[in-house]
């Protein structure tokens, strides 16, 4: 079968998980041959959208030895999966409306990647003040809190004094303080943790292709789904077309998962939820831990926390009436919003929106239930089938291989019996002392740590393509220029807005979507990505437009 991806074994392959693998490299005109991949194969499953979701079935179904294609319409990771609060979290808040499953799965989801995915997915504490009057109180949290930390097998909470808050965060409103509590929970880069779960599929046999647009889907003589009606939406792609059949069609498209539905007699039960971060430069907003607490109008939780180098604050809740296909963006009133917590929450520092670097806004695929409060609906993910169409929706970022098992589980009788088995929601790879070869690069335990997190097989492959001073840290952020180059060579770069905000996250760390950096960054890419100089200049103004109307801190559109 052809791939789209090369694996490439080491001679001397040990025993012990994936330590032999040397890379998964793109090869030349990787993209027309998994193009072809798709039109000449009879596939097992064939699995639409290249988020989290879909990334984890496509993993799951390719290592059950089903032959396993995804596509998906923009970039991999585009939509609510690169969007997301970043955090790997059992959902603490759900268990006061009940939602225990969803906290359970999420929490065995959070335990799981911590143990096999450090470097991408880490440990972080949260602080939960607690004022005068204010709910819940003290008793209430105790309670959530011993059962949250019951669900995950391990105690992290404790209860803290005031002094002990003041001194953790300094900038914390004092008045009416009386003390709080601490907990632990996880973090992760979102966009990362979906290449992470390709680069496994892949190596275990998928095809994944992005840029392609999934027109229709093809029907037997009985009206079931047998497969899609593809149309190739790259730019070298000449808008081709080609017809994929498959045994099993999942529609993993998130929020947009009802236009699927609806074509094939399905009825709209999505209810599309945007949530709108701002990040701000760490020395404006300096925290240790995240800290979250209820809004002052409606007590709604929201948290600022450390992340990648710059403070998240975040996340808003409110419905997204607009074409799911667009680009979303956070409106002045989710702006004002989060201004308002800022100022009740560190009243000294003086925070608006104009002191961020950039803004954030995804759109959640919840199920609609009908109820006035976006945040009391469910989180929970569900499975239908319509016509013989799949469609996996709803759920979190944590629970994504737990949706990927139950998926496959519901088709195996169509797939001989063949299901997702158990294991580890990412293939485990050698840990950072097995690149100590590159101890003289200058790189830090922690930034090797990082490598092997968030580049997994390739993080050698990776090291070894470094140019002169590419080992160091970006300035603003906490990869090396050469995360920069090897995204360009070898992780399906298909727009400069592919780099710049899914491969790297320059567009959300660094002032103006990184433009002061723009000229380096096209000294390393554009070599890599073979544009020629026309190319590269409709890129960057493509990008720089998409930046100042979708991220930048208060883009300036209408609610």
């Amino acid at each position: 079968m052809a791939q789209a991806l090369v694996t490439v074994p080491d001679e001397e392959q040990s025993s012990g998980g994936n330590r032999g693998m040397k890379t998964t490299e793109l090869r030349t005109g990787w993209r027309d041959e998994a193009w072809q991949a798709l039109g000449r194969e009879q596939w097992d499953v064939a699995v639409i959208g290249g988020g989290i979701t879909g990334a984890g079935i496509a993993r799951r179904a390719a290592q059950a030895g089903l032959r396993t294609a995804l596509v998906e319409q923009r970039d991999f990771a585009w939509g609510t999966s690169s969007r997301s609060s970043k955090l790997v979290h059992g959902g603490l808040r759900y268990l006061a409306h009940g939602q225990i499953r969803v906290v359970r799965d999420s929490v065995a989801g959070r335990e799981a990647l911590l143990k096999v995915a450090p470097g991408l997915v880490e440990d972080l504490g949260f602080l939960m003040p607690l004022y005068r009057g204010a709910k819940p109180g003290r008793a209430m949290l105790t309670a959530g809190l011993f059962a949250y930390d019951l669900l995950a097998g391990r105690r992290t909470h404790r209860h803290l004094s005031k002094a002990e808050m003041l001194g953790l965060v300094p900038a914390l409103r004092g008045d009416g303080l009386t003390g709080g509590f601490r907990y632990g929970d996880a973090w992760t880069d979102d966009a990362r943790l979906v290449l992470r779960v390709l680069s496994d599929a892949r190596a275990a046999g998928a095809v994944t292709l992005s840029y392609v647009r999934v027109q229709d889907t093809l029907r037997d003589t009985g009206g079931r789904v047998v497969g899609i009606a593809a149309r190739d939406g790259g730019p070298d792609g000449g808008g081709r077309t080609s017809e994929v059949t498959a045994s099993v069609v999942i529609n993993a498209t998130g929020a947009s998962a009802d236009v699927l539905r609806v074509g094939v007699g399905g009825t709209s039960r999505i209810r599309p939820l945007r949530g709108s971060h701002l990040f701000f430069p760490a020395a404006r907003l300096p925290l240790a831990g995240a800290v979250g607490s209820g809004h002052p109008t409606d007590d709604r939780p929201v948290f600022a926390y450390p992340w990648d180098g710059v403070t998240i604050v975040g996340t808003t809740d409110v419905d997204e009436p607009g074409d799911q296909a667009l680009e979303p963006r956070i409106s002045s009133a989710e702006a004002d919003y989060l201004e308002a917590w800022l100022a009740d929450m560190f009243p000294s520092l003086r925070l608006t929106a104009a002191d961020a670097l950039a803004s954030m806004a995804g759109v959640r695929p919840v199920i609609g239930t009908g109820k006035a409060d976006p945040s009391a609906e469910s989180r929970e993910h569900v499975v239908w089938e319509e016509n013989g169409l799949v469609t996996v929706t709803g759920g979190k970022l944590t629970t994504f291989d737990a949706i990927a098992r139950d998926s496959l589980r519901r088709v195996a009788t169509r797939l001989g019996g063949r299901a997702a088995a158990g294991g580890a929601p990412l293939d485990t790879i050698a840990d950072g002392s097995s690149l100590t070869e590159f101890a003289g690069t200058g790189l830090g335990s922690a930034t090797l740590r990082r490598m092997v997190g968030r580049h997994g097989r390739d993080a050698a492959a990776a090291l070894a393509a470094a140019g002169p001073g590419e080992t160091e840290v970006i300035e603003g952020a906490l990869d090396p220029w050469l995360d920069v180059r090897w995204a360009a060579r070898s992780e399906g770069v298909v727009h400069l807005d592919d780099l710049l905000l899914r491969r790297v996250r320059l567009g959300l760390q660094l002032p103006g979507g990184g433009a002061a950096v723009l000229d380096r960054v096209r000294a390393i890419a554009q070599p890599e990505l073979g544009w020629d100089d026309a190319r590269w200049a409709v890129e960057e103004d493509a990008y720089r437009r998409l930046w100042a109307t979708a991220y930048a801190p208060r883009p300036g559109l209408p609610d």
